[in-house]
């Protein structure tokens, strides 16, 4: 029987990994699985960089995200998403973005009226926008994809694979997503190559490399083993003697392995307990009650301990759900857009504060964009999105991309109000990659549909 590499290195990575976690009641998430990490880095680096993953769960709504701010197109948008769902144009005079360079035929865009403080990084030349940026195979028309004469991703407009597409480039079920990947590339460069990928919002493909392995961890630190660092059932005997149960070692391969695993573990939940409890206080503030924004307050304090923690790549997750929004778009989505651009500001006034804003890149993204009409009191589930590029090399206070056209059954919409992408998640993540360190060489084993692009840098860091 052939087994395909990646179905191999699944079944390995089980073998060391899924053993004895069942005795000792854990906690901990285990993506660590630090037997897997010895093999092959492709890139060196000698410089520090971080790429942070902020995914909005659910299918963010742009077209209440980025208005049409001038009055021909907030016109048309307002004639399209009727008054429950358009936001009134006067409420839109302090988000005004106006770029480097003017967007074809006049048209102006404006911030969400919540999203205040992201305007000042747009102005200042520190946040990029992506226009109509979605999940492609190739480039495609809309002829090509009504006549279905092109491939297309598989499972469009549903949740659970559009998010794997986009983190990953394969459906529901991939075991490695292009952040992963990148890790891949760098962990021979990292003294602890097991803080390369580092989650702070559970287990996501997106991380998950072919030896890159997600490390948990969560808004208040490392996740320990139960029953090891306190008292087991009120006996701090019963601690002693389980830490030496699982981390013992023995003449049977398989539980060696596994006691290898949990050591390793154990060290590098106390060393990140450690640089956590170390890390400086910032004077930038993170709102205690948003809990996106205590997840970048994490990725800030693993960022402030990078030298600890001996590592020169770092590829982050967080994320934040609530944004399939069917109904009650309008009272619902303000809030949650507050929270991401409150966050995303704090964040970035944290790496200033630190002076490594140029050396962190965030960006957006989510499942899919939605339909441009209202179904009454939301929008459902569409296809291409707006998304934004946060940090000190970000070559901001500009859009990039093609802006659609503002209409429905209009050159860009695939049926009910569904815009095509102009841009693919492939060379949206190919241009992160660039930044990051990738080499031409290394990119199709990042974004393996990159090859049907003729541009693979977007520009916009």
């Amino acid at each position: 029987m052939r087994i395909n590499k990646c179905e191999d290195i699944a079944r390995r990575a089980f073998l060391k990994r899924g053993g004895a976690l069942g005795i000792a009641g854990v906690a901990a998430p285990w993506a660590l699985n630090l037997a897997a990490i010895g093999e092959a880095a492709a890139q060196s680096a000698t410089d520090y960089k971080a790429l942070v993953c902020v995914f909005l769960y659910g299918g963010n709504d742009h077209g209440n995200t980025l208005i049409p701010y001038d009055a021909t197109h907030y016109s048309l948008y307002q004639s399209i998403r009727g008054s429950t769902l358009a936001i009134a144009q006067a409420n839109l005079a302090g988000t005004v973005l106006t770029p480097a360079t003017a967007l074809p035929d006049g048209l102006q865009f404006a911030l969400a009226p919540t999203m205040t403080a992201l305007k000042p990084l747009f102005d200042q030349g520190r946040l990029a926008v992506q226009l109509n940026v979605g999940t492609l195979i190739q480039p495609t028309t809309v002829a090509q994809y009504k006549a279905g004469s092109v491939p297309l991703p598989p499972k469009l407009f549903s949740h659970n694979d559009q998010q794997s597409i986009w983190q990953s480039s394969q459906p529901e079920g991939s075991t490695t997503g292009w952040g992963g990947r990148m890790g891949d590339l760098f962990l021979s460069g990292n003294t602890n190559a097991a803080l390369t990928c580092m989650s702070v919002t559970g287990n996501a493909v997106y991380l998950a490399g072919n030896q890159a392995i997600q490390y948990q961890v969560g808004t208040s630190g490392a996740i320990s083993i139960r029953g090891i660092n306190n008292s087991l059932f009120g006996s701090s005997a019963c601690s002693t003697e389980l830490r030496n149960l699982i981390t013992q070692s023995s003449t049977h391969f398989l539980e060696n392995e596994y006691a290898a695993v949990t050591r390793r573990s154990i060290d590098t939940e106390a060393l990140v307990t450690s640089a956590v409890e170390s890390a400086p206080t910032f004077v930038t503030t993170f709102n205690t009650s948003n809990s996106l924004a205590m997840q970048l307050q994490m990725v800030a304090k693993m960022i402030a301990a990078r030298d600890t923690f001996g590592v020169s790549r770092q590829v982050f997750l967080v994320s934040m759900g609530g944004f399939d929004v069917h109904d009650r778009l309008s009272w619902t989505q303000p809030g949650l857009l507050t929270s991401v651009s409150d966050a995303l500001r704090a964040f970035y006034d944290v790496t200033v504060e630190l002076g490594i804003a140029n050396s962190v890149t965030t960006f957006t993204a989510s499942d899919f964009g939605r339909t441009l009409n209202s179904n009454g009191d939301g929008s459902d589930h569409g296809w291409g999105g707006h998304h934004f590029v946060v940090g000190g090399a970000v070559n901001g206070g500009n859009f990039y991309g093609t802006a659609p056209a503002i209409a429905v059954d209009g050159p860009d919409d695939v049926g009910r109000g569904r815009l095509l992408p102009t841009t693919s998640v492939d060379q949206f993540a190919a241009t992160l990659a660039y930044w990051f360190g990738v080499g031409d060489a290394d990119m199709a084993t990042i974004v393996p549909n990159i090859g049907n692009f003729t541009v693979r840098n977007l520009g916009f860091v």
